[in-house]
């Protein structure tokens, strides 16, 4: 069948592979790889991938509400190749203790959106709506931040974030006082011990 409900995957082989037009509901999938895979117009609600390989998975026309990523490698995916329309207010997507290096969210409208406890080396988040972000306790090494809508996000705990504030909207941002000296760096000032 093409929709698929309350079924737990554990250990698929699927790199490389073509997966279309399945909708999946309620599913857990672990320790699976989907490694260079394709996803075409499928859909997954309330769906959980616990470490997981999902590195360079190609999205087309493909569709996550409430899907949640533990311990999964998330690397090189450009997110915006997904289907984000009729998607609810509330973010869709919560990354835990993941790895997101590399990947685009540029534009996406992702409030809400959890990337706590991950590595998030140059990826892009220009121009996205990332009202209430969770980003707490994340790397954010190289990534990039443009025209961003971070208001009210929390980036306590997190690192490595170089966020221009003449540039984003960080408006009721949470961010750690030492670290906070990060968001200075976009100031012509010269910051003395």
């Amino acid at each position: 069948s093409d929709e698929i409900y309350l079924k737990n995957f554990d250990s698929l082989e699927l790199a490389s592979e073509a997966i279309i037009a399945k909708e999946f509901e309620a599913c857990t999938f672990t320790n699976c790889d989907f490694s260079e895979a394709t996803f075409n117009k499928c859909k997954f609600v309330d769906c959980k991938f616990i470490k997981c390989n999902l590195s360079v998975i190609r999205l087309v026309y493909s569709k996550f509400w409430d899907v949640e990523f533990e311990e999964c490698k998330v690397m090189g995916v450009d997110w915006t190749q997904a289907d984000w329309s009729n998607i609810a207010l509330r973010s869709p997507l919560k990354f835990y203790n993941s790895s997101l290096n590399d990947c685009s969210f540029f534009g996406l409208n992702l409030e809400e959106i959890v990337v706590e406890a991950c590595s998030v080396h140059n990826t892009d988040f220009r121009e996205a709506n990332l009202i209430e972000a969770n980003f707490t306790h994340s790397d954010f090494s190289g990534s990039l931040f443009h025209h961003t809508n971070l208001t009210r996000a929390d980036f306590c705990e997190a690192t490595d974030y170089d966020i221009n504030i003449y540039d984003n909207n960080i408006t009721k941002a949470k961010f750690i006082r030492y670290e906070a000296v990060r968001l200075l760096e976009s100031l012509d000032v010269e910051l003395v011990d």
